[in-house]
């Protein structure tokens, strides 16, 4: 079988058509269990859990993909160069816990706010991919109510963030499902 060469706008195009659910759902469902154990745990135990489940995001999405339809680690797909990009954004995402660690062993409590913020950011890039504005939705909403809530709720930033980035998946995720129906 000979593989033609796509041209750069032909895989932008081919990735945008993927549904992008299944990463989505990975941080919905981390995120939802961090906040949960922010409601019945302590700090201490709510910090590793942050630190664990933002770790495991990813895998989870590689695990959630074979029931999507989108399993990522098919072989048999041609080759796309905007899912080695995607890929360069996650690890971007995992670079930014240098500026994470830091404050969060000067202030714990910063670490919802900083990891909820830093590990955002990949939706920027994922925007300008596919040409929808869910991605700045998702980064900006995200940055703005992250980094209020943290000032407005001291007490409760490892509940009220957690549970916010939820409900910003459950928009992103409706806008996902529903984009190419508009």
């Amino acid at each position: 079988m000979i593989e033609t060469k796509r041209t750069l706008e032909e895989q932008r195009i081919e990735f945008a058509n993927g549904k992008f659910l299944a990463t989505p759902l990975a941080g919905l469902i981390v995120w939802t269990i961090i906040g949960l154990i922010g409601v019945f745990f302590s700090d201490y135990i709510t910090v590793w859990s942050i630190f664990i489940g933002t770790g495991s995001i990813a895998y989870l999405g590689l695990f959630i993909s074979k029931f999507t339809g989108e399993n990522f680690l098919d072989k048999s797909k041609p080759k796309n160069e905007f899912d080695s990009l995607f890929l360069f954004t996650a690890g971007q995402a995992i670079l930014v816990y240098s500026i994470a660690i830091p404050f969060f062993l000067v202030d714990h409590t910063s670490l919802p706010m900083t990891v909820g913020i830093l590990t955002g950011l990949m939706w920027l890039p994922f925007s300008w991919i596919v040409k929808h504005w869910i991605g700045i939705f998702h980064a900006l909403t995200r940055t703005i109510l992250v980094l209020t809530l943290w000032y407005l709720l001291p007490e409760y930033r490892f509940i009220a963030i957690p549970f916010t980035i939820v409900l910003i998946y459950i928009i992103t995720i409706l806008i996902l499902k529903n984009r190419k129906k508009a």
